[in-house]
């Protein structure tokens, strides 16, 4: 699959050729990075640092929240890797100081190990000097540590020259199952394909931003139908994983979806289809995945309106239940909740909302059955459900805000506050 790389200098996105030559600046980093996260990781290069005349850290963290991304350049030792992973970034990129001594302190599965050569040999110090050592050496010896490997072949490095694939297939073996990432010089979508189906990743950089790759032409390239009329079966769900229906999609309407960021399928029977353009049930286009096999699509959207489905429910299975229900009831509620209602006056009444909610915290807290521990944590999540909704914050957002946590791999202490010890 694409890994559409930003390379930052002095606060820009750039692509340098030869890792010298400024080609272009195609500006700020922030559209790019939303644009890009659509469709998996992005790379996150930090040229200052690696070069060592500057930082764009502050604008590395902007970009956190807007994408996955894999963030690389200037990391020297393993407190800056774990800085990166504590404030979210889904793995770090080593390249100098990719050694055994450094990446045994990181959690391998977190790291990725860049290895520059030039006509297989290493290349150090801005690939001005060759270390003597032979890439599937280095590959190899670094294996057991890290969860993956970014090879970049320097010789055609920003030359849009191409790049076959078989030059990765003594990689996959060197690499032993570990990830693989390959980058320098690919100009086709074709390329990109060749090498997914050997289950290796390619890092783009100069073709993506002259328009000779396009992140939907790169999905395309790489999926494949068993379907007569050559569709690909379509999964959509909302943002938190939940199904919402099965559509279909073609090379036009994955291009389309891509371009207006809308959930825009391919009906069978319409052609085009603007999901919501009559009805009203619009959807904003989150991400598209696919799935293993390369044959489905995943959709994740936001789905605006009564429902995905036709019959005006929440799925195409019927309304939604859980803590997806409760929070759709919840915010109807919040605009016609029947006068004299307690949850109307939950949401009229913040002083007693909140009592609620630190008076059904402590009895979860004192529960001792599974059906009291159940019943109370029903109480706490309703309430919190509540709170959640006057404030017009999502429960989606909570579930990413759980999520971006779970990268951190800082140790804390965890130890309760005073103010809750002291009774």
């Amino acid at each position: 699959m694409i890994i559409p790389s930003i390379d930052l200098m002095n606060g820009r996105t750039v692509q340098l050729v030869q890792g010298k030559r400024l080609e272009l600046d195609a500006g700020d980093p922030r559209p790019l990075a939303r644009r890009f996260g659509m469709v998996g990781e992005v790379a996150v290069i930090d040229l200052d640092a690696a070069m060592g005349r500057g930082s764009n850290k502050e604008l590395i963290r902007e970009l956190l929240p807007l994408a996955r991304c894999r963030v690389g350049g200037g990391i020297r030792d393993a407190d800056t890797a774990r800085e990166w992973l504590d404030a979210g970034a889904s793995k770090v990129i080593l390249g100098t100081r990719a050694v055994p001594e450094v990446l045994s302190q990181l959690p391998s599965e977190r790291v990725i190990a860049a290895v520059d050569a030039r006509d297989g040999e290493v290349v150090v110090e801005g690939w001005t000097k060759p270390s003597g050592l032979r890439l599937l050496d280095r590959v190899r010896e670094l294996a057991p540590y890290v969860g993956g490997f970014l090879v970049t072949f320097v010789e055609t490095e920003g030359t849009l020259k191409g790049l076959d694939a078989s030059r990765a297939e003594p990689l996959l073996a060197a690499a032993r199952t570990k990830a693989l990432t390959v980058a320098g010089g690919i100009r086709t979508v074709e390329e990109i394909a060749a090498l997914d189906r050997l289950g290796v990743d390619v890092q783009v950089g100069m073709a993506l931003y002259k328009g000779l790759v396009t992140l939907d032409q790169s999905i395309a390239a790489c999926l494949a139908s068993d379907r007569p009329d050559g569709l690909w079966p379509t999964v959509v769900v909302d943002e938190r994983g939940a199904a919402l229906g099965l559509c279909y999609s073609n090379a036009e309407s994955l291009k389309a979806a891509l371009a207006e960021q809308r959930g825009i399928y391919w009906s069978r029977s319409r052609g085009l289809w603007r999901k919501g353009e009559t009805s009203g049930s619009t959807q904003e286009l989150l991400r598209i995945d696919m799935d293993c096999d390369r044959d489905t699509l995943r959709f994740t959207v936001r789905q605006q309106g009564p429902g995905f489905c036709h019959r005006a429910t929440r799925t195409c299975w019927g309304p939604a239940s859980g803590l997806s229900a409760l929070c759709e009831r919840l915010e109807q509620l919040k605009h016609s909740a029947p006068g004299g209602s307690y949850t109307a006056r939950l949401f009229s009444d913040p002083a007693l909302l909140s009592s609620k909610i630190v008076e059904e915290a402590r009895e979860l807290t004192a529960a001792a059955s599974p059906s009291e521990i159940i019943h109370e944590a029903a109480d706490v999540l309703y309430f919190s459900l509540v709170r959640l909704a006057a404030a017009g914050i999502p429960l989606s957002d909570i579930e990413r805000e759980l999520d971006r946590r779970a990268l951190r791999v800082s140790r804390r202490g965890g130890d309760a506050k005073p103010s809750t010890t002291a009774r």
